[in-house]
Protein backbone atom coordinates (compact mmCIF):
# COMPACT_ATOMS: atom_id res chain seq x y z
CA UNK A 1 0.00 0.00 0.00
CA UNK A 2 1.83 3.39 -0.76
CA UNK A 3 2.82 5.41 2.37
CA UNK A 4 0.74 8.23 1.71
CA UNK A 5 1.07 9.85 5.67
CA UNK A 6 4.57 10.08 4.18
CA UNK A 7 3.80 12.91 2.92
CA UNK A 8 1.50 16.38 3.90
CA UNK A 9 -0.57 18.59 2.35
CA UNK A 10 0.99 21.41 0.97
CA UNK A 11 -1.01 25.33 2.50
CA UNK A 12 -3.43 26.70 0.22
CA UNK A 13 -4.04 30.96 0.15
CA UNK A 14 -6.53 32.33 2.86
CA UNK A 15 -7.91 34.39 0.06
CA UNK A 16 -11.82 34.90 0.07
CA UNK A 17 -11.26 37.87 -1.93
CA UNK A 18 -10.13 36.48 -4.84
CA UNK A 19 -11.64 38.03 -8.49
CA UNK A 20 -9.87 35.51 -10.98
CA UNK A 21 -12.73 33.20 -11.30
CA UNK A 22 -15.00 35.43 -12.92
CA UNK A 23 -12.61 36.56 -15.47
CA UNK A 24 -12.04 35.29 -19.22
CA UNK A 25 -8.92 35.30 -21.37
CA UNK A 26 -9.23 37.38 -24.07
CA UNK A 27 -6.15 38.37 -25.95
CA UNK A 28 -2.42 36.40 -25.76
CA UNK A 29 0.27 37.67 -22.97
CA UNK A 30 3.66 38.17 -23.78
CA UNK A 31 5.04 34.97 -24.85
CA UNK A 32 8.83 34.66 -23.53
CA UNK A 33 10.57 31.15 -25.30
CA UNK A 34 12.91 29.31 -22.70
CA UNK A 35 13.50 26.38 -25.44
CA UNK A 36 17.18 27.97 -24.97
CA UNK A 37 17.79 27.61 -21.87
CA UNK A 38 15.38 25.47 -19.81
CA UNK A 39 14.94 23.27 -22.57
CA UNK A 40 18.04 22.67 -23.58
CA UNK A 41 19.86 21.78 -19.95
CA UNK A 42 16.81 19.53 -19.96
CA UNK A 43 17.98 17.55 -23.54
CA UNK A 44 20.15 14.26 -22.82
CA UNK A 45 22.22 15.40 -25.74
CA UNK A 46 22.26 19.21 -25.54
CA UNK A 47 22.23 21.37 -29.00
CA UNK A 48 25.14 22.33 -30.93
CA UNK A 49 25.83 26.04 -31.68
CA UNK A 50 24.15 25.29 -35.11
CA UNK A 51 20.95 23.71 -33.83
CA UNK A 52 20.59 26.53 -31.40
CA UNK A 53 21.35 28.95 -34.07
CA UNK A 54 18.56 27.09 -36.13
CA UNK A 55 16.01 26.67 -33.27
CA UNK A 56 16.25 30.93 -32.29
CA UNK A 57 15.91 31.12 -36.42
CA UNK A 58 12.50 29.43 -36.29
CA UNK A 59 11.12 31.16 -32.90
CA UNK A 60 11.81 33.74 -34.38
CA UNK A 61 9.87 32.80 -37.76
CA UNK A 62 7.26 31.65 -35.11
CA UNK A 63 6.97 35.16 -33.94
CA UNK A 64 8.11 35.41 -30.11
CA UNK A 65 9.70 38.65 -29.28
CA UNK A 66 11.76 37.76 -26.13
CA UNK A 67 13.53 34.41 -26.68
CA UNK A 68 16.08 33.56 -23.01
CA UNK A 69 19.07 32.04 -24.69
CA UNK A 70 20.43 30.66 -21.81
CA UNK A 71 23.46 31.32 -19.23
CA UNK A 72 26.24 32.76 -20.80
CA UNK A 73 28.38 33.03 -17.60
CA UNK A 74 28.27 29.71 -16.79
CA UNK A 75 27.89 27.56 -19.96
CA UNK A 76 31.15 28.76 -23.00
CA UNK A 77 28.67 26.98 -25.42
CA UNK A 78 26.08 29.70 -24.13
CA UNK A 79 28.76 32.47 -24.54
CA UNK A 80 29.63 31.25 -27.44
CA UNK A 81 26.14 30.93 -28.99
CA UNK A 82 24.97 34.79 -28.19
CA UNK A 83 27.98 36.23 -29.63
CA UNK A 84 27.42 34.82 -32.41
CA UNK A 85 23.93 35.87 -32.94
CA UNK A 86 25.16 39.55 -32.03
CA UNK A 87 28.42 39.18 -34.32
CA UNK A 88 26.58 37.84 -37.22
CA UNK A 89 23.90 40.34 -36.42
CA UNK A 90 20.91 37.73 -36.22
CA UNK A 91 18.90 39.32 -33.58
CA UNK A 92 16.04 41.07 -35.11
CA UNK A 93 15.29 44.63 -33.61
CA UNK A 94 12.00 43.81 -32.18
CA UNK A 95 13.66 40.66 -30.66
CA UNK A 96 14.92 40.96 -27.27
CA UNK A 97 17.03 38.13 -25.97
CA UNK A 98 16.85 37.33 -22.19
CA UNK A 99 19.66 35.87 -20.52
CA UNK A 100 19.54 34.51 -17.31
CA UNK A 101 22.35 34.54 -14.61
CA UNK A 102 22.69 34.24 -10.50
CA UNK A 103 23.07 37.38 -8.34
CA UNK A 104 26.93 37.09 -8.15
CA UNK A 105 29.18 39.75 -9.04
CA UNK A 106 31.83 37.78 -11.32
CA UNK A 107 29.04 36.12 -13.17
CA UNK A 108 26.92 39.54 -13.78
CA UNK A 109 30.20 40.69 -15.03
CA UNK A 110 30.74 38.02 -17.03
CA UNK A 111 26.58 38.10 -18.32
CA UNK A 112 27.68 41.64 -19.43
CA UNK A 113 30.44 40.72 -21.35
CA UNK A 114 28.42 38.30 -23.35
CA UNK A 115 25.84 41.09 -24.02
CA UNK A 116 28.30 43.01 -25.50
CA UNK A 117 27.17 45.26 -28.60
CA UNK A 118 24.05 44.14 -28.06
CA UNK A 119 20.99 46.47 -29.03
CA UNK A 120 18.66 45.37 -26.03
CA UNK A 121 18.59 42.67 -23.25
CA UNK A 122 16.63 41.40 -20.32
CA UNK A 123 18.78 40.28 -18.16
CA UNK A 124 17.27 37.46 -15.49
CA UNK A 125 18.18 37.40 -12.03
CA UNK A 126 17.13 34.85 -9.60
CA UNK A 127 17.82 33.19 -6.20
CA UNK A 128 15.38 30.60 -3.99
CA UNK A 129 13.39 32.61 -1.59
CA UNK A 130 11.53 29.22 -0.72
CA UNK A 131 11.05 28.05 2.83
CA UNK A 132 12.76 24.94 2.32
CA UNK A 133 15.47 25.83 0.39
CA UNK A 134 16.41 28.87 3.20
CA UNK A 135 16.19 25.94 5.62
CA UNK A 136 18.37 22.92 4.05
CA UNK A 137 20.01 24.09 1.27
CA UNK A 138 21.80 27.99 2.15
CA UNK A 139 20.97 27.92 5.88
CA UNK A 140 20.20 31.61 5.67
CA UNK A 141 16.98 33.72 7.39
CA UNK A 142 15.12 35.94 5.51
CA UNK A 143 17.20 39.15 5.85
CA UNK A 144 20.08 37.41 3.50
CA UNK A 145 18.22 35.95 1.10
CA UNK A 146 16.63 39.48 0.72
CA UNK A 147 19.90 40.94 0.66
CA UNK A 148 21.39 38.72 -2.22
CA UNK A 149 18.74 39.82 -4.34
CA UNK A 150 19.49 43.66 -3.62
CA UNK A 151 22.68 43.33 -4.38
CA UNK A 152 21.87 41.57 -7.79
CA UNK A 153 20.32 44.28 -8.40
CA UNK A 154 22.43 46.96 -7.81
CA UNK A 155 25.39 45.46 -9.22
CA UNK A 156 23.39 44.85 -12.94
CA UNK A 157 22.03 48.43 -12.40
CA UNK A 158 25.64 49.78 -12.20
CA UNK A 159 26.07 47.82 -15.59
CA UNK A 160 23.34 48.92 -16.93
CA UNK A 161 24.11 52.69 -16.31
CA UNK A 162 27.37 52.44 -18.77
CA UNK A 163 25.91 49.89 -21.00
CA UNK A 164 25.22 51.55 -24.42
CA UNK A 165 22.40 49.53 -25.27
CA UNK A 166 18.70 48.91 -23.11
CA UNK A 167 18.57 46.50 -20.06
CA UNK A 168 15.66 45.45 -18.62
CA UNK A 169 15.61 43.63 -15.10
CA UNK A 170 13.91 40.72 -14.70
CA UNK A 171 14.05 39.29 -11.21
CA UNK A 172 12.45 36.01 -10.04
CA UNK A 173 12.42 34.93 -6.52
CA UNK A 174 12.67 30.92 -7.66
CA UNK A 175 10.74 28.47 -5.55
CA UNK A 176 7.77 31.08 -5.16
CA UNK A 177 5.20 28.44 -4.89
CA UNK A 178 6.79 27.12 -1.80
CA UNK A 179 7.39 30.62 -0.34
CA UNK A 180 5.50 32.50 1.86
CA UNK A 181 3.73 34.88 0.15
CA UNK A 182 4.17 37.64 2.54
CA UNK A 183 8.07 37.60 2.27
CA UNK A 184 7.72 36.66 -1.64
CA UNK A 185 5.95 40.25 -1.77
CA UNK A 186 8.71 41.50 0.62
CA UNK A 187 11.84 40.58 -1.27
CA UNK A 188 10.22 41.12 -4.73
CA UNK A 189 9.34 44.76 -3.59
CA UNK A 190 13.02 45.60 -2.29
CA UNK A 191 13.79 44.47 -5.64
CA UNK A 192 11.53 47.00 -7.27
CA UNK A 193 12.74 49.91 -4.97
CA UNK A 194 16.19 48.91 -5.81
CA UNK A 195 15.61 49.36 -9.80
CA UNK A 196 13.20 51.94 -9.59
CA UNK A 197 11.29 51.43 -13.03
CA UNK A 198 8.90 53.50 -14.47
CA UNK A 199 5.77 53.13 -17.12
CA UNK A 200 8.12 53.85 -19.79
CA UNK A 201 10.93 51.46 -18.65
CA UNK A 202 9.03 48.51 -16.98
CA UNK A 203 11.63 45.74 -15.22
CA UNK A 204 9.80 42.02 -15.45
CA UNK A 205 8.74 40.33 -11.72
CA UNK A 206 8.91 36.91 -12.58
CA UNK A 207 6.82 34.14 -10.40
CA UNK A 208 7.92 30.91 -10.86
CA UNK A 209 5.78 27.93 -10.02
CA UNK A 210 9.78 25.75 -9.96
CA UNK A 211 7.93 23.41 -8.35
CA UNK A 212 4.15 22.55 -8.62
CA UNK A 213 3.06 22.03 -5.64
CA UNK A 214 -0.60 22.26 -4.76
CA UNK A 215 -3.60 22.88 -7.31
CA UNK A 216 -3.53 25.43 -10.24
CA UNK A 217 -6.24 27.65 -8.34
CA UNK A 218 -3.65 27.67 -5.72
CA UNK A 219 -1.49 29.75 -8.15
CA UNK A 220 -4.02 31.60 -9.15
CA UNK A 221 -4.07 32.78 -6.01
CA UNK A 222 -0.76 33.76 -5.22
CA UNK A 223 -0.49 35.66 -8.61
CA UNK A 224 -3.53 37.79 -7.87
CA UNK A 225 -2.39 38.14 -4.23
CA UNK A 226 1.14 39.49 -5.76
CA UNK A 227 -0.43 41.45 -7.82
CA UNK A 228 -2.54 43.30 -5.52
CA UNK A 229 0.25 43.91 -3.14
CA UNK A 230 3.09 44.53 -5.50
CA UNK A 231 4.65 48.67 -5.47
CA UNK A 232 4.43 50.54 -8.52
CA UNK A 233 2.38 47.77 -10.43
CA UNK A 234 2.16 50.13 -12.95
CA UNK A 235 6.01 49.75 -13.74
CA UNK A 236 6.22 46.33 -13.43
CA UNK A 237 5.22 43.06 -16.32
CA UNK A 238 3.83 40.63 -14.32
CA UNK A 239 5.48 37.20 -15.77
CA UNK A 240 4.54 33.57 -14.90
CA UNK A 241 6.59 30.50 -15.67
CA UNK A 242 5.45 27.20 -14.88
CA UNK A 243 6.28 23.63 -14.85
CA UNK A 244 4.33 20.49 -14.93
CA UNK A 245 5.18 18.59 -12.15
CA UNK A 246 1.86 17.92 -10.83
CA UNK A 247 0.55 17.56 -14.82
CA UNK A 248 -1.69 20.63 -14.46
CA UNK A 249 1.25 23.15 -16.17
CA UNK A 250 -0.81 24.57 -18.91
CA UNK A 251 -3.74 24.93 -16.06
CA UNK A 252 -1.74 26.59 -13.80
CA UNK A 253 -0.79 29.53 -16.61
CA UNK A 254 -4.24 29.87 -17.89
CA UNK A 255 -5.72 30.46 -14.29
CA UNK A 256 -2.38 32.85 -13.80
CA UNK A 257 -3.63 34.76 -16.82
CA UNK A 258 -7.15 34.82 -15.37
CA UNK A 259 -5.56 36.19 -12.40
CA UNK A 260 -3.66 39.58 -13.83
CA UNK A 261 -0.53 38.05 -15.39
CA UNK A 262 0.90 39.69 -18.13
CA UNK A 263 3.57 37.45 -19.23
CA UNK A 264 4.42 33.75 -19.76
CA UNK A 265 7.64 32.02 -19.56
CA UNK A 266 7.40 28.27 -21.52
CA UNK A 267 8.85 25.85 -23.45
CA UNK A 268 7.67 24.57 -27.36
CA UNK A 269 5.68 21.16 -26.17
CA UNK A 270 6.78 21.84 -22.69
CA UNK A 271 10.13 20.77 -22.76
CA UNK A 272 12.00 20.82 -19.34
CA UNK A 273 13.74 19.59 -16.54
CA UNK A 274 11.78 17.06 -14.51
CA UNK A 275 8.37 17.13 -15.81
CA UNK A 276 8.84 19.76 -17.89
CA UNK A 277 7.78 23.61 -18.30
CA UNK A 278 4.67 24.75 -19.30
CA UNK A 279 3.75 24.17 -22.99
CA UNK A 280 3.32 27.11 -24.94
CA UNK A 281 2.01 25.15 -28.22
CA UNK A 282 -0.91 24.05 -26.25
CA UNK A 283 -1.99 27.37 -24.49
CA UNK A 284 -1.84 29.10 -27.55
CA UNK A 285 -3.93 26.83 -29.66
CA UNK A 286 -6.36 26.33 -26.88
CA UNK A 287 -6.59 30.58 -27.04
CA UNK A 288 -6.49 30.14 -31.06
CA UNK A 289 -9.63 27.93 -30.49
CA UNK A 290 -11.50 30.34 -28.77
CA UNK A 291 -11.26 32.63 -31.26
CA UNK A 292 -8.82 34.14 -29.77
CA UNK A 293 -5.49 35.61 -31.71
CA UNK A 294 -2.18 33.98 -29.69
CA UNK A 295 -0.28 35.95 -31.53
CA UNK A 296 1.97 33.59 -32.53
CA UNK A 297 2.77 31.83 -36.41
CA UNK A 298 1.40 28.52 -35.56
CA UNK A 299 -0.47 27.32 -38.91
CA UNK A 300 2.49 24.88 -39.70
CA UNK A 301 2.23 22.56 -36.34
CA UNK A 302 4.14 19.50 -38.60
CA UNK A 303 7.01 22.45 -39.37
CA UNK A 304 7.10 22.89 -35.66
CA UNK A 305 7.47 19.06 -34.83
CA UNK A 306 10.16 18.71 -37.45
CA UNK A 307 11.91 20.99 -36.37
CA UNK A 308 12.18 20.23 -32.69
CA UNK A 309 12.36 16.98 -32.85
CA UNK A 310 15.38 17.17 -35.02
CA UNK A 311 16.88 19.82 -32.91
CA UNK A 312 15.88 18.49 -29.47
CA UNK A 313 15.98 14.43 -30.38
CA UNK A 314 12.84 13.88 -28.36
CA UNK A 315 9.93 12.72 -30.25
CA UNK A 316 6.23 14.16 -29.73
CA UNK A 317 3.96 12.29 -28.01
CA UNK A 318 1.03 10.80 -30.19
CA UNK A 319 -1.17 12.39 -28.21
CA UNK A 320 0.05 15.35 -27.36
CA UNK A 321 -2.93 18.08 -27.53
CA UNK A 322 -2.97 19.63 -31.45
CA UNK A 323 0.52 18.32 -32.28
CA UNK A 324 0.27 14.30 -31.27
CA UNK A 325 -0.14 12.22 -34.60
CA UNK A 326 -3.45 10.55 -33.09
CA UNK A 327 -5.50 13.73 -31.78
CA UNK A 328 -7.24 14.34 -34.58
CA UNK A 329 -8.30 10.79 -35.16
CA UNK A 330 -11.30 8.46 -33.77
CA UNK A 331 -11.11 4.58 -33.50
CA UNK A 332 -14.29 4.87 -31.45
CA UNK A 333 -17.72 4.02 -33.37
CA UNK A 334 -19.50 6.51 -31.82
CA UNK A 335 -17.04 9.40 -32.61
CA UNK A 336 -16.27 8.63 -35.81
CA UNK A 337 -20.21 8.72 -36.65
CA UNK A 338 -20.55 12.07 -34.75
CA UNK A 339 -18.05 13.09 -36.61
CA UNK A 340 -19.45 12.52 -39.88
CA UNK A 341 -22.39 13.87 -39.12
CA UNK A 342 -20.58 17.38 -37.82
CA UNK A 343 -18.62 17.42 -41.39
CA UNK A 344 -22.02 16.64 -43.32
CA UNK A 345 -23.59 19.33 -41.30
CA UNK A 346 -20.92 22.15 -41.72
CA UNK A 347 -21.56 21.58 -45.97
CA UNK A 348 -24.34 21.54 -45.40
CA UNK A 349 -25.03 25.20 -43.54
CA UNK A 350 -22.06 26.31 -45.35
CA UNK A 351 -21.15 27.39 -41.87
CA UNK A 352 -18.14 29.86 -41.71
CA UNK A 353 -17.86 28.34 -37.40
CA UNK A 354 -16.50 25.62 -36.67
CA UNK A 355 -18.39 23.51 -35.22
CA UNK A 356 -17.80 19.42 -35.40
CA UNK A 357 -17.93 16.90 -32.32
CA UNK A 358 -14.91 15.60 -30.73
CA UNK A 359 -12.59 18.29 -33.29
CA UNK A 360 -12.35 21.47 -31.22
CA UNK A 361 -10.25 22.91 -34.35
CA UNK A 362 -10.24 22.20 -37.74
CA UNK A 363 -7.67 20.14 -38.39
CA UNK A 364 -6.55 22.15 -41.70
CA UNK A 365 -6.06 25.77 -40.21
CA UNK A 366 -2.82 24.04 -38.68
CA UNK A 367 -1.44 22.69 -41.34
CA UNK A 368 -2.85 19.06 -40.36
CA UNK A 369 -4.86 16.79 -43.01
CA UNK A 370 -8.59 15.40 -42.96
CA UNK A 371 -7.29 11.87 -43.98
CA UNK A 372 -5.93 10.98 -40.78
CA UNK A 373 -9.27 12.00 -39.02
CA UNK A 374 -10.74 8.71 -38.43
CA UNK A 375 -8.89 5.16 -38.70
CA UNK A 376 -10.72 1.93 -38.43
CA UNK A 377 -10.18 -0.79 -35.86
CA UNK A 378 -12.28 -3.17 -34.49
CA UNK A 379 -13.47 -0.69 -32.01
CA UNK A 380 -14.65 1.32 -34.72
CA UNK A 381 -18.50 1.32 -36.21
CA UNK A 382 -20.83 1.53 -38.89
CA UNK A 383 -20.43 5.42 -38.79
CA UNK A 384 -16.58 5.21 -39.19
CA UNK A 385 -16.62 3.24 -41.98
CA UNK A 386 -19.50 4.77 -43.68
CA UNK A 387 -17.07 8.36 -43.46
CA UNK A 388 -13.92 6.55 -45.36
CA UNK A 389 -16.63 5.76 -47.88
CA UNK A 390 -17.78 9.10 -48.23
CA UNK A 391 -14.62 11.30 -47.40
CA UNK A 392 -11.79 9.13 -49.70
CA UNK A 393 -13.91 7.87 -52.16
CA UNK A 394 -16.96 9.42 -52.44
CA UNK A 395 -19.51 6.66 -51.59
CA UNK A 396 -22.63 7.91 -49.68
CA UNK A 397 -23.81 4.75 -48.53
CA UNK A 398 -27.46 5.08 -47.73
CA UNK A 399 -27.95 4.75 -43.84
CA UNK A 400 -29.78 1.26 -43.45
CA UNK A 401 -26.43 -0.05 -45.17
CA UNK A 402 -24.03 0.92 -42.82
CA UNK A 403 -24.20 -1.73 -40.36
CA UNK A 404 -24.34 -4.55 -43.16
CA UNK A 405 -20.90 -3.33 -44.98
CA UNK A 406 -19.60 -2.32 -41.34
CA UNK A 407 -19.84 -5.99 -40.09
CA UNK A 408 -17.50 -6.98 -43.28
CA UNK A 409 -14.67 -4.53 -42.07
CA UNK A 410 -15.22 -5.47 -38.36
CA UNK A 411 -14.15 -9.33 -39.35
CA UNK A 412 -11.34 -8.25 -41.20
CA UNK A 413 -9.95 -5.58 -38.35
CA UNK A 414 -10.21 -8.46 -36.20
CA UNK A 415 -8.32 -10.74 -37.90
CA UNK A 416 -5.42 -8.01 -38.73
CA UNK A 417 -6.41 -4.82 -36.27
CA UNK A 418 -6.48 -1.72 -38.31
CA UNK A 419 -7.94 -1.49 -41.86
CA UNK A 420 -7.00 1.27 -43.95
CA UNK A 421 -8.78 3.02 -46.44
CA UNK A 422 -7.56 1.22 -49.31
CA UNK A 423 -8.10 -1.66 -47.85
CA UNK A 424 -12.00 -0.91 -46.77
CA UNK A 425 -12.45 0.02 -50.61
CA UNK A 426 -10.99 -3.31 -51.54
CA UNK A 427 -13.63 -4.97 -49.28
CA UNK A 428 -16.25 -2.47 -50.58
CA UNK A 429 -15.48 -3.60 -54.15
CA UNK A 430 -15.15 -7.43 -53.18
CA UNK A 431 -18.27 -7.29 -51.44
CA UNK A 432 -20.55 -5.59 -53.79
CA UNK A 433 -19.03 -3.85 -56.86
CA UNK A 434 -17.25 -7.09 -58.19
CA UNK A 435 -19.91 -9.57 -57.14
CA UNK A 436 -20.75 -10.73 -60.90
CA UNK A 437 -21.47 -14.23 -60.14
CA UNK A 438 -22.85 -16.32 -60.51
CA UNK A 439 -25.80 -14.04 -62.78
CA UNK A 440 -23.57 -11.32 -64.79
CA UNK A 441 -25.14 -8.39 -66.01
CA UNK A 442 -24.08 -7.58 -69.31
CA UNK A 443 -26.07 -5.33 -71.84
CA UNK A 444 -29.29 -3.21 -71.21
CA UNK A 445 -31.83 -1.80 -73.96
CA UNK A 446 -34.95 0.08 -72.33
CA UNK A 447 -38.20 0.92 -74.42
CA UNK A 448 -40.95 3.70 -73.57
CA UNK A 449 -43.90 1.87 -74.47
CA UNK A 450 -46.52 4.37 -72.40
CA UNK A 451 -48.27 5.12 -75.62
CA UNK A 452 -48.62 1.41 -76.69
CA UNK A 453 -52.54 0.21 -76.31
CA UNK A 454 -53.69 -2.54 -73.64
CA UNK A 455 -50.61 -2.27 -71.45
CA UNK A 456 -50.44 -1.59 -67.51
CA UNK A 457 -46.50 -1.02 -67.92
CA UNK A 458 -44.36 1.99 -69.03
CA UNK A 459 -41.14 0.10 -69.90
CA UNK A 460 -39.61 -2.89 -71.65
CA UNK A 461 -36.50 -3.86 -71.08
CA UNK A 462 -34.09 -6.53 -72.93
CA UNK A 463 -31.31 -7.86 -70.71
CA UNK A 464 -28.61 -9.76 -71.71
CA UNK A 465 -26.48 -11.61 -68.83
CA UNK A 466 -24.48 -15.35 -68.24
CA UNK A 467 -25.72 -17.32 -65.62
CA UNK A 468 -22.50 -19.66 -64.80
CA UNK A 469 -20.97 -18.60 -67.75
CA UNK A 470 -23.82 -19.46 -70.45
CA UNK A 471 -25.28 -16.40 -72.02
CA UNK A 472 -28.87 -15.97 -71.74
CA UNK A 473 -31.49 -13.19 -72.01
CA UNK A 474 -34.72 -11.90 -70.84
CA UNK A 475 -37.60 -9.55 -71.85
CA UNK A 476 -39.73 -7.96 -68.97
CA UNK A 477 -41.98 -5.18 -68.74
CA UNK A 478 -42.39 -2.94 -65.42
CA UNK A 479 -42.85 0.69 -64.33
CA UNK A 480 -39.77 1.89 -64.65
CA UNK A 481 -36.28 -0.05 -65.52
CA UNK A 482 -36.00 -1.01 -62.15
CA UNK A 483 -39.06 -2.80 -61.62
CA UNK A 484 -38.84 -4.26 -65.29
CA UNK A 485 -35.46 -6.22 -64.05
CA UNK A 486 -36.62 -7.46 -60.88
CA UNK A 487 -39.76 -8.73 -62.36
CA UNK A 488 -37.53 -10.58 -65.09
CA UNK A 489 -35.06 -12.36 -62.83
CA UNK A 490 -38.30 -13.40 -60.52
CA UNK A 491 -39.46 -15.01 -63.76
CA UNK A 492 -36.19 -16.35 -65.53
CA UNK A 493 -34.62 -17.38 -62.39
CA UNK A 494 -38.04 -18.25 -60.00
CA UNK A 495 -37.15 -16.23 -57.57
CA UNK A 496 -39.39 -13.79 -55.46
CA UNK A 497 -36.79 -10.65 -54.90
CA UNK A 498 -38.36 -7.01 -53.98
CA UNK A 499 -36.64 -4.00 -54.57
CA UNK A 500 -36.96 -1.74 -50.93
CA UNK A 501 -35.81 0.77 -51.26
CA UNK A 502 -33.20 2.84 -53.99
CA UNK A 503 -31.00 5.60 -53.93
CA UNK A 504 -28.49 7.39 -55.92
CA UNK A 505 -25.99 9.91 -56.48
CA UNK A 506 -23.02 11.20 -58.52
CA UNK A 507 -19.57 9.66 -58.01
CA UNK A 508 -18.04 12.80 -60.03
CA UNK A 509 -18.86 16.00 -62.17
CA UNK A 510 -17.82 16.45 -65.80
CA UNK A 511 -18.10 14.42 -69.04
CA UNK A 512 -16.52 11.24 -67.87
CA UNK A 513 -18.70 11.34 -63.92
CA UNK A 514 -19.88 8.14 -62.88
CA UNK A 515 -22.97 6.84 -60.47
CA UNK A 516 -23.91 4.41 -57.67
CA UNK A 517 -26.54 2.95 -57.26
CA UNK A 518 -28.15 0.95 -53.99
CA UNK A 519 -30.50 -1.55 -54.26
CA UNK A 520 -32.17 -2.94 -51.27
CA UNK A 521 -33.09 -6.07 -52.21
CA UNK A 522 -35.49 -8.67 -50.04
CA UNK A 523 -36.20 -12.20 -50.59
CA UNK A 524 -39.54 -12.93 -50.33
CA UNK A 525 -39.45 -16.59 -49.44
CA UNK A 526 -36.76 -16.54 -46.87
CA UNK A 527 -37.20 -12.83 -45.67
CA UNK A 528 -33.47 -12.07 -45.81
CA UNK A 529 -32.63 -8.62 -46.81
CA UNK A 530 -29.46 -7.17 -48.54
CA UNK A 531 -27.29 -4.59 -50.22
CA UNK A 532 -25.94 -4.14 -54.16
CA UNK A 533 -24.26 -1.39 -55.50
CA UNK A 534 -23.38 -0.78 -58.95
CA UNK A 535 -21.45 2.05 -60.91
CA UNK A 536 -21.76 3.07 -64.24
CA UNK A 537 -21.75 6.66 -66.63
CA UNK A 538 -25.28 5.54 -67.17
CA UNK A 539 -27.35 5.69 -63.60
CA UNK A 540 -30.09 2.90 -65.53
CA UNK A 541 -27.09 0.58 -65.67
CA UNK A 542 -25.68 1.56 -62.52
CA UNK A 543 -29.13 0.69 -61.16
CA UNK A 544 -29.48 -2.80 -62.93
CA UNK A 545 -25.59 -3.58 -61.61
CA UNK A 546 -26.80 -3.24 -57.74
CA UNK A 547 -29.75 -5.59 -58.71
CA UNK A 548 -27.54 -8.46 -60.00
CA UNK A 549 -24.93 -7.44 -57.43
CA UNK A 550 -27.77 -7.72 -54.40
CA UNK A 551 -29.04 -11.57 -56.08
CA UNK A 552 -25.42 -12.52 -56.14
CA UNK A 553 -25.17 -11.50 -52.25
CA UNK A 554 -28.34 -13.18 -51.46
CA UNK A 555 -27.44 -16.41 -53.18
CA UNK A 556 -30.61 -16.91 -54.89
CA UNK A 557 -30.23 -18.33 -58.11
CA UNK A 558 -32.12 -21.47 -58.89
CA UNK A 559 -31.91 -24.04 -61.94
Amino acid sequence: MLNYKKYRKNPVVDYPEREWPNKEITKAPVWCSVDLRDGNQALIDPMLVNEKIEMFQFLIELGFKEIEIGFPAASQIEYDFLRQLIERKLIPDDVVVQVLTQCREELIDRTFEAIEGCKQAIVHIYNSTSTLQRDVVFHMDQEHITEIAVKGTQMVKERAAGFPGKIILEYSPESFTGTELDYALEICNAVIRTWQPDPENPMIINLPSTVETNTPNVYADQIEWMIKHLEQRESIVVSVHPHNDRGTGVASAELALLAGADRVEGTLFGNGERTGNVDIVNIAYNMFSQGINPELNLERVNDIIEIYERCCKLPIHPRHPYAGKLVFTAFSGSHQDAINKGMQAMKERNSEIWQVPYLPIDPADIGREYEPIVRINSQSGKGGVAFIMDTYFGFKLPKAMHKEFANVIQEISEKQGEVSPDQIMGAFRETYLDRKEPIHFRRLHVYDISGEVRTEFDTKVEVEYTDHGVAKRFEAVGNGPIDAVQRGLNHELGLSVKVLDYEEHALQSGANSQAAAYIHLLDGETGRVTYGVGVSSNITRASVRAIFSAVNRLGLEKH
